[in-house]
């Protein structure tokens, strides 16, 4: 708890739960080994940390004494310390506040940031100490054993306080990481609704997380992050937001993989810095650079269910079928991994022309996410089977999936998909109502706006013998045909087009290779997951 308030500063960065378990399992320790002095100082020193905070609480009759000290990474000195008391168990959160506010100046930070920077701790979270408690320990359960495990925490800390601004944002953020964009949606929109009882810092994460997954609003998002960026420069955050979810649809690879960078130079024990590193490389072709990532991480015993993915994807683009076996069996037996992989060996076998197999292996994937309760997965599973059913001219079967994937889920991408199949497949009527409601649901969403209506218009326009129309329509699309969540749908569309209008000769709009970014697709199963995985680092 102390350290929500101290989190406030721009001029301290305490070290993340998880990266103390990390380094926990580095030094042999098991990931909930007890820190003892020694324990912490060695912690401390290989996380290349300056101090050890130790805080304490003790019971004095019916008053509370609460303390704070810092010692030396190095040599174990006394750098600063701090005790206030509370007269009462109600008037330990403001306790807190005080003293946290008393240690930042100790330690040098300035009043003026001091006071910019120091919102109560009752405003800036809770004034329910249970809540607060039910609160932190969803985030240890989250290092511990993943998103959906944490999400009864963050759920029993609202029902205590209703009013709980950032256990909002946090079950917005771990519904996200389990695919329940609809939930998600649900929960960050409360969040921004509570957003002023909420830190500095949390806001920004907030209003960041609102732009994402609620509005859509990429341009916004930016600038938010860019400002975060600003205000909180030892935050990895930011930057991460950047790398992961808004400059790849933008087709922004050069400057995702500098975010990444800077992302992994401010916390290089967060695997999420590498599993976007590796992304932006291999969307710009980079193989050699995105194997030494991945084994960079690999160095630092860093793992992730997206390494294996990763891997796996890595195996497709060299043509290496022993790899890419060996990491699909090995994720077929990993709940939350083998409903992924059986999707990317469906693309696979696909692109194979092993159709009949590639069904199976759809349906496997699918199975797996209804499974583990994941329906929006699985609604993506079966949208991207009614596509493949589309292109390969099996009308019926594509219509089918298309409604299936409905069925379970009416998010953006999945209507998006599904309206897509269906104007292939000839079924224009569903197709337009589906393409109707985009807009209505989604009217500040960037890709919305620029990608997917500008393709599916200019899609019925072609179906309706329109090409220099569906051409014409296209060009909206043009900056952002080569982002991630456009999959290079914008140019195969345009392509048809300049077929049909006999001008088949007609140069690309980008000189870039569009056979990386198709082969890479096939991996990425969602252009939201990889900021998903941030929720525990924007605490």
């Amino acid at each position: 708890m102390l350290s929500v308030q101290l989190e406030q500063s721009p001029f301290l960065r305490l070290v993340s739960e998880e990266r103390i378990q990390r380094t926990l399992g580095l030094m042999g320790q098991p990931t909930d080994a007890r820190l003892t002095p020694e324990v912490a100082r060695e912690i401390c020193e290989r996380t290349g940390g300056a101090a050890v905070l130790d805080g304490s609480i003790a019971s004095l009759g019916n008053q509370y004494v609460l303390g704070v000290r810092a010692t030396s990474c190095r040599t174990g000195s006394l750098l600063a310390e701090e005790q206030v008391q509370a007269a009462k168990k109600e008037d330990v959160l403001n306790a807190l506040g005080q003293i946290a506010t008393k240690f930042r100046t100790r330690v040098g930070e300035s009043l003026a940031m001091v006071q910019k920077y120091d919102t109560p701790l009752p405003e800036a979270t809770t004034s329910s100490l249970e809540a607060l408690k039910a609160w932190t320990a969803g985030y240890k359960v989250y290092f511990s054993s993943g998103s959906a495990a944490a999400v009864p925490f963050f759920k029993h800390a609202i029902d205590i306080d209703p009013n709980f601004a950032v256990a909002y944002a946090s079950l917005g953020r771990v519904y996200g990481d389990i695919g329940e964009s609809v939930l998600s949606a649900a929960n960050t929109s409360k969040a921004y609704a509570l957003r002023m009882r909420a830190s500095d810092e949390e806001r920004f994460f907030i209003s960041t997380s609102y732009d994402t997954q609620v509005t859509g609003n990429l341009e916004k998002a930016q600038q938010d992050c860019e400002l975060w960026a600003q205000a909180y420069p030892r935050s990895a955050s930011p930057h991460a937001f950047l790398a992961g979810i808004i400059y790849p649809p933008f087709g922004k690879y050069e400057e995702s993989v500098e975010e990444a960078k800077t992302t992994i130079g401010l916390d290089p024990d967060l695997p999420i810095g590498y599993i976007l590193l590796v992304y932006g490389d291999l969307a710009l072709g980079r193989i050699d650079e995105a194997e030494n990532t991945l084994h960079e991480a690999l160095q630092r015993r860093l793992e992730m269910p997206d390494f294996s993915l990763l891997r796996y994807n890595i195996g497709f683009l060299r043509g290496d079928k022993a790899r890419m076996q060996r990491e699909s069996t090995q994720a077929h037996g990993a709940p939350g991994l083998r409903d992924l992989m059986s999707n990317s060996d469906a693309l696979v076998l696909a692109y194979s022309g092993h159709l009949a197999e590639a069904r199976k292996m759809s349906r496997r994937a699918t199975e797996f996410a209804q499974q583990e309760d994941h329906r929006e997965m699985a609604a993506l599973f079966e949208a991207q089977a009614a596509l493949r059913e589309a292109f390969f001219g099996n009308v019926g079967a594509a219509k089918q999936k298309a409604m299936d994937a409905l069925e379970l889920s009416k998010s953006r991408d999945v209507q998006y998909a599904a309206a897509f199949a269906l104007a292939l497949s000839g079924d224009y009527s569903r197709s337009q109502t589906l393409i109707d409601d985009l807009p209505k649901r989604f009217p500040e969403d960037t890709t919305v706006g620029f990608t997917y209506m500008p393709t599916l218009r200019a899609l019925l326009a072609l179906k309706h013998g329109e090409p220099v129309s569906a051409i014409e329509l296209l060009q909206t699309a043009t900056p952002y045909e080569l982002g991630l969540v456009a999959n290079l749908y914008p140019a195969c569309v345009r392509g048809q087009a300049y077929l049909v209008a006999r001008q088949g000769r007609k140069p690309p709009l980008s000189s870039r290779k569009f056979s990386t970014i198709a082969g890479v697709s096939s991996a990425i199963q969602s252009a939201h997951w990889p900021i998903s995985k941030l929720a525990a680092h924007t605490r």
